[in-house]
């Protein structure tokens, strides 16, 4: 069966006891965590940088996933692999050469991901994606935690997924963030996702309770789907 992974965003945790959140998304069960990594020209906002992923990375073993929404990310890709990440996804929009960058994150030993704004046509995907170990498509429009999911993900990702397949590239996964909830998580694995970020949908309350209950939405929507088979 189709293996669908729960990343759970830290830009929604508790930042003053932040070690008490990763042990939380430890114990639901949490395949990644995700790091939203922006610089406020990109977005505008700014969080953190590779001090930080390394403080994170000493903290726990899950896979570190680094989400770089900043201009000329070719400059840092370095620093965030010494600092512990294991996934790395650049914005196309924000790209000049987009699959030299993906390719030297390969060559450092980390998963590649390109990033893609809702309103970013998906042929930067088509066009890239023999590069690239993992596809964000952004269900919001990036820079700020808790906006509301945007539907055209749905289309999106059934078009990627289609031409994934078709092009013998089904090995690259499908990412989605932004709005994702345990009330529409069934909604973007049957659209394709493979990777669910989620901040405040799983933050906001039991964070371990909230992961489980995610899963069991997710294992619910594959079980019905594989069933259909």
């Amino acid at each position: 069966m189709r293996k669908v992974l729960i990343e759970p965003s830290l830009l929604s945790a508790n930042f003053s006891n932040l070690e008490k959140d990763i042990r939380q998304c430890e114990e639901g069960g949490a395949d990644l965590l995700h790091l939203d990594i922006m610089d406020g020209r990109f977005v505008p906002n700014i969080t953190f940088g590779p001090v930080v992923v390394e403080a994170i990375r000493r903290t726990t073993s899950l896979p570190l996933v680094c989400h770089l929404m900043i201009v000329e990310p070719e400059r840092y890709i370095v620093d965030f692999v010494n600092a512990g990440a294991d996934y790395i996804s650049i914005h196309c929009e924000g790209q000049f050469h987009i699959n030299r960058t993906l390719e030297s994150i390969r060559t450092l030993g980390k998963k590649a991901g390109l990033a893609l704004n809702p309103g970013t046509p998906l042929e930067f995907a088509f066009e890239n994606a023999e590069y690239c170990d993992f596809i964000l498509l952004m269900s919001v429009n990036p820079g700020f935690g808790g906006q509301s999911f945007i539907p055209s993900f749905l289309r999106r990702a059934e078009t990627l997924k289609n031409f994934l397949i078709k092009s013998r590239l089904d090995n690259v996964l499908i990412e989605v963030d932004g709005g994702i909830k345990i009330e529409n998580v069934q909604d973007a694995v049957r659209a394709g996702a493979d990777m669910i970020v989620s901040g405040s949908g799983l933050f906001n309350g039991n964070i371990a309770e909230n992961i489980r209950r995610m899963r069991a939405k997710i294992e619910k929507e594959l079980n019905e789907n594989s069933s259909k088979k």
